[in-house]
């Protein structure tokens, strides 16, 4: 337990920390640094708690170690020699050199940017590119991100400098254990990437040709397995221009570091005494020579990836099979992947561009600049749990329920995180839909209700053919429902919803059955427990009927849209009274029938909204948007009366049904959150409403793919 001197004195280090340094738009809780799939997660933690791997240090990029989501330290590091001496820019090497000093901290959808002062002399401006291209797949089946580092002197003089970074084993596997192997290698040098090159800025200096590259894995790969959720195979590269004055070097991290501390290059040498991470950490360092650097920036790129051949094993119409990542269709290697994805650097930086400035201007416009600081913060972590497998012809989005459980494919987190890919490209959302159709289509799941998810552990989607998977069928079917009809609307699909008229018609039979009365169960919140005449979940199923009614009248089956939404109407208007505390001042719909004491963020209201329904009567809009304004807490509208937990993508669903005034005090508490939270690691949905900290230490979770329902204003019809 730490002393109360002790205590003060962290505290003034952490006020030190944050005076050295602007964050715009926002500090994160923690800062996405190459965030491209479930397994190229690695983040910078920022806020003050200590659980897995905190404290972070405020957002600073230098003096503490870049983690993996779960927690652990992935081993990165960042130094550079200016006239002879040398600092840190990056991670937390022993001995450490002289930390630089961070000045400005910026991210947006794509980029998370530091601007570092070397010692007055120097100044740095290091991007951390994951890029997003929803409407490319190629480009986005690419699990690698990009780290560009510009040099240029800040004092009139020029000086000499030496650019230096290196990345460890502990990327390869969770098991710190296991035997890591390695090999360095440059690609062969190709017109057309030569041309490439020279059509960038002023690069570190002439290129000798290729990428250099450093490529290192788990010497026994596990197929298909997780050790603490890190991948147990496939290959990892750290790459950059094999320019002239390249020097590279793997071995001990004490070894290599020291090397570059001591002359400013490396030795060219292959250390082959193949290990286990944990032991003298196997280190894969660059370090190159700028020469005589001056006024005008000079540019070194390094990309960074994970290559998996084989993405998911699949349970699919015809029983398991194993489905390729999606980049093997467009490259015939691994390094021939690695060399399109280093060299299309210029295109890609100007395609993350564009990404970044429609969020900025669509969000700024639906919600103003505090919008923005959510959509912008959770952009690649929504897109960071998803891998794209299949062929170009039967693509595949496979989607991890990230640190809350690990399922493959789980219904009920798809639905929170999918008006960002209703915004972004509405195909998106069908190829997730699409595996969860195939596989119980095809017989192997016993329960007349919808799957809750596809399979126990990523990357496994290997089903539930016992149907034993977490019980949430009122929960699933409406989810079910509306996302189809979402994405046939945005995409005017209308032969999706005919393909899949038979098992859709299949779960609007159980929500007759069973949603306007629920039984004792869990909902998408289970870690509330279950419950019994649930307002909200009753709501979820209600729609999806008259969800059904419009499939039906779209594809031509028109006494079974009267009969639902005759049938959905009816529930609505049993519903407003079974559900509602008329009597309490204001007026709001409670938590449970009958428990007019209580009452929740009617979130599940958002798919009457999003699919144009009109099922539920205005003044069911106009009730709620009057009452959250007199429970709002601190940081946002408590989930229900159980707890003081606040759902921030719950929050945002429920914010689009709102009053614009209504709509900004839901944003502005979330973003103030966002600034303020002490949390450590990647984004958390859930946090209490008052002092924005983590519910209790089983309750942590982090980076999962729920906060794309922040794009829930956008992705509402035009």
């Amino acid at each position: 337990m730490l002393s109360s001197s002790s205590s003060l004195l962290l505290i003034f280090l952490f006020a030190c920390v944050y005076a050295q340094s602007t964050f715009s738009p926002a500090r994160p809780p923690a800062v996405p640094l190459a965030v491209k799939s479930p397994y190229v997660s690695a983040w910078q933690q920022a806020g003050r708690d200590t659980e897995r791997g905190g404290p972070g240090n405020g957002g600073l990029l230098a003096g503490q170690w870049p983690t993996f989501w779960l927690g652990q330290i992935l081993g990165w590091t960042g130094m550079i020699r200016v006239d002879g001496k040398t600092y840190t820019w990056m991670g937390a090497p022993y001995p450490q050199p002289t930390l630089v000093t961070q000045t400005a901290f910026e991210y947006t959808s794509t980029r998370s940017t530091f601007i570092m002062s070397v010692a007055g002399a120097v100044e740095m401006n290091i991007t951390f590119l994951s890029p997003l291209t929803p409407t490319d797949l190629k480009r986005q089946s690419l699990p690698f991100s990009y780290v560009n580092v510009d040099v240029a002197s800040s004092d009139g003089k020029t000086h000499v400098v030496e650019l230096y970074t290196d990345i460890t084993a502990e990327w390869a596997s969770g098991d710190r254990s296991a035997i890591a192997q390695w090999e360095y290698g440059v690609t062969p040098i190709t017109s057309s990437s030569r041309s490439k090159r020279s059509s960038q800025r002023r690069q570190s200096n002439n290129s000798a040709g290729g990428i250099a590259y450093h490529k290192f894995y788990r010497q026994t790969q596990l197929l298909f397995s997780e050790t603490a959720d890190q991948s147990e195979y496939g290959s990892w590269f750290w790459a950059t221009n094999n320019v002239n004055t390249l020097t590279h070097q793997s071995g001990s991290d004490v070894e290599v570091r020291g090397a570059f501390t001591s002359t400013g290059a490396l030795t060219n040498s292959m250390d082959n005494n193949f290990r286990a991470i944990n032991n003298a950490y196997p280190t894969f360092g660059f370090a190159i020579g700028l020469g005589e650097v001056g006024s005008s920036p000079v540019s070194t790129l390094f990309t960074l990836g994970h290559a998996q051949e084989q993405a998911i094993q699949f349970d699919g119409a015809n029983g398991n099979v194993i489905l390729p990542s999606l980049w093997t269709s467009y490259y015939s290697t691994e390094l021939d992947a690695l060399s399109f994805f280093h060299s299309d650097y210029a295109a890609a930086a100007g395609l993350a561009t564009s990404f970044d400035n429609k969020i900025a201007s669509d969000s700024t416009a639906a919600g103003g600049q505090n919008y923005l600081t959510m959509t912008s913060l959770a952009a690649r972590q929504a897109f960071g749990a998803t891998q794209l497998a299949g062929t170009p012809d039967t693509p595949y989005l496979f989607l991890k329920e990230i640190s809350s459980d690990g399922n493959t494919q789980t219904v009920d987190v798809i639905f929170p995180a999918h008006p960002i890919f209703l915004y972004t490209n509405p195909t998106l959302l069908k190829i997730l839909l699409d595996p969860l159709f195939i596989n119980q289509e095809s017989g192997q799941y016993p329960n007349q209700y919808s799957m809750h998810d596809l399979g126990s552990h990523y990357p496994n989607a290997t089903g539930h053919p016992d149907g034993a998977d977490e019980q949430q069928p009122l929960e699933e079917c409406g989810n079910m429902l509306i996302m189809t009809l979402a994405y046939a609307q945005r995409a005017s699909d209308t032969a999706y919803l005919s393909q899949h008229y038979k098992i859709l018609n299949q779960w609007t039979q159980y929500l007759i059955a069973e949603a306007l009365i629920p039984a004792n169960q869990i909902s998408t919140d289970d870690f509330a427990g279950p419950l019994a005449n649930q307002t909200n979940l009753a709501l979820k199923g209600i729609i999806g009927i008259e969800a059904m009614a419009v499939i039906a009248n779209l594809t031509g089956h028109a006494a079974d849209a009267a009969n639902y939404t005759k049938i959905a109407h009816d529930y609505i208007a049993q519903w407003q009274v079974l559900g509602t505390a008329m009597d309490a001042n204001p007026p709001h719909t409670t938590l449970a029938y009958g428990m007019n004491e209580t009452h929740g963020n009617l979130y599940n209201l958002y798919g009457d909204l999003e699919l144009g329904l009109g099922l539920v009567p205005r003044s069911v809009y106009d009730m709620q948007s009057a009452f959250y304004p007199t429970i709002i807490e601190e940081y946002g509208v408590p989930l229900d009366t159980r707890h003081d937990f606040a759902k921030n993508d719950e929050q945002m669903l429920a914010a689009a049904t709102c009053s614009p005034e209504t709509k900004a005090l839901y944003i502005n508490a979330i973003a103030k959150w966002i600034n303020e939270t002490p949390t450590n690691r990647a984004m958390t949905d859930l946090y209490n409403a008052t002092g924005g900290d983590y519910p209790n230490g089983d309750l942590l979770f982090t980076a999962r793919p729920t906060v794309g329902g922040f794009f829930s204003l956008l992705a509402l019809p035009s």
